[in-house]
């Protein structure tokens, strides 16, 4: 079947990537957000695509069968749901443009096929009920999944809530529950081989991207720390750098034993009684010591591959680093869509 890709809410064309991890048979035929910089990330790197900045509430049904779009590949706005939010579902505007797909889904006759990414948290929410409602009615098989790329050997945390949904036939395996892991997995996950965090590092990174003194003095403590034989990350979230807490990991090129002995010699400043914490000799003496950990932040372009962006992805020249990290932060991971693509349409 050659698949005709509808792309909403496409950012930095994450799912279009995933399409072709999944090396299906097929194309993009038209790509949608409202977010500038983003789409001219996306058309930077597929200049035939046909790459829109529109607002999705304007999509019609028409519009769709026009297309003849066989399939809808979407990651629709995460906020109303996530944990740091407010929570607000259905009521936040930011849902209005899912809501309306909801309407639209069970109308369009041509769509075969639908992918739908969204934060952990999504399976509870009001709007996944109607998401769901929406899917029934159309007339489609779906399953949901929280999955994390760790399960498919990428040393990255990054929980998320994924549907499948299928019109002409049923999935081969259980509905009515929420799989957290693929159905086909019957490796110990104990035994996986993760990648180790050293296999997407840059070799030659620039100190721009060194933890500023400011940070490493008042911060260090609450920074996730990643060396160079761990095979994890956190979740890198759109934040990165601007936040220290929770929005992404840090790495030093220094093993866990090198830096956890620099960081018992900073503690013992920081506990000896005969020092002052405002001396400044006693703090330039401190950073000193923080400073041979050598900490940085990852790269955008590390960030792209632990978010299994190929090596070929590539941003324009004129896009900042603050806006590369809040556009990986917002993306999907490659290869986790890549094999729930591969389960949606193998028959």
């Amino acid at each position: 079947m050659e698949f005709r890709v509808l792309e909403l809410f496409s950012g930095i064309g994450g799912m279009h990537y995933a399409f072709k991890y999944a090396q299906l048979k097929g194309d993009v035929v038209a790509a949608l957000d409202v977010n500038t910089v983003a789409n001219a990330v996306y058309a930077h790197n597929y200049i035939g695509t046909n790459v829109k900045t529109r607002n999705i509430q304007s999509l019609s049904v028409k519009e769709v069968t026009k297309l003849q779009a066989n399939m809808l590949l979407m990651s629709p706005p995460c906020q109303p749901h996530t944990r740091q939010g407010l929570q607000r579902d259905v009521e936040d505007k930011r849902s209005c443009a899912l809501s309306h797909l909801c309407s639209l889904i069970p109308q369009c006759e041509t769509l075969r096929y639908v992918l739908m990414e969204n934060v952990k948290g999504f399976e509870v929410s009001q709007a996944r009920e109607q998401f769901i409602e929406a899917l029934e009615k159309g007339g489609f098989h779906w399953r949901e999944f929280i999955l994390t790329p760790t399960q498919f050997n990428v040393p990255n945390t990054r929980y998320r809530y994924y549907c499948i949904a299928r019109r002409d036939q049923d999935f081969p395996f259980a509905s009515g529950k929420i799989w957290e892991k693929m159905p086909s997995e019957i490796v110990d996950p104990h035994q996986q081989q993760i990648a180790m965090i050293s296999s997407i590092v840059e070799s030659s990174a620039s100190s721009d991207y060194l933890v500023p003194d400011d940070v490493l003095m008042k911060r260090v403590l609450v920074m996730d720390i990643i060396h160079p034989a761990q095979s994890r990350s956190m979740c890198f979230t759109k934040g990165y750098t601007h936040y220290t807490e929770g929005t992404g990991s840090a790495f030093t090129p220094l093993s866990e034993e090198e830096s956890h002995r620099i960081f018992k010699a900073v503690q013992e400043i920081d506990m000896d009684p005969n020092n002052s914490g405002s001396d400044p000799e006693t703090q330039q003496k401190r950073l000193e010591l923080l400073r041979q950990v050598k900490l940085r932040y990852f790269t955008p372009r590390e960030v792209a591959r632990l978010m299994s962006f190929p090596e070929d992805f590539q941003f324009p020249a004129e896009t900042t680093n603050r806006q590369k990290y809040r556009l990986l932060g917002n993306s999907i991971n490659v290869c986790v869509v890549g094999e729930l693509l591969k389960l949606l349409t193998n028959s």
